[in-house]
């Protein structure tokens, strides 16, 4: 299981902290950067690199690999990872406020609902909204959520993904 992760300057510190919380979680973590905290980085460069990375596993068929993106809102971070094929990157800036029912009435949270519906195969964190132990939580969560294979979100994510 390989985990790509990459933040800019405002996700650095939480980017240090998850790489051994997700090495502890069983993932061979590769670090994309940034590797020193410089406030005038850009986060295209770090962001698309864990973006490729993971998208290669993905269309050499390697789908538990995922990939980590930080930074200030998570925003961007989530707009440059999803340009990549295959990859689909959901964005995570705290719990919300309601708890969302599917069609079946099962009551999911956010990441375990992008994750079971969605296949994420990618999770932006908003640095400036969470703390790290939101962020381990969240990360975790996402990390342990299984896709449901249901037809109809195998359907939808197909077409997505052409």
């Amino acid at each position: 299981m390989k985990a790509y992760i990459a933040a800019d300057h405002t996700g650095f510190g939480l980017k240090q902290e998850l790489i051994s919380f997700l090495q502890a979680l069983g993932y061979d973590v590769e670090d994309c950067g940034a590797f020193v905290e410089n406030g005038a980085d850009d986060y295209p460069d770090f962001i698309g690199e864990a973006a490729k990375k993971l998208s290669a596993d993905i269309i050499l068929g390697k789908n538990d690999s995922r990939a980590i993106v930080i930074g200030a809102s998570g925003q961007g971070e989530a707009m440059v990872a999803n340009r990549e094929k295959g990859v689909r990157c959901a964005l995570y800036y705290g719990e919300a406020a309601v708890m969302q029912t599917d069609a079946s009435g099962k009551v999911f949270d956010m990441i375990a609902s992008t994750r079971a519906h969605n296949d994420a195969n990618a999770l932006s964190l908003a640095a400036r909204f969470l703390t790290v132990h939101e962020a381990k939580a969240a990360v975790e969560k996402f990390i342990r959520t299984p896709f449901s294979n249901e037809e109809r979100h195998i359907r939808r994510i197909k077409k997505i993904d052409d």
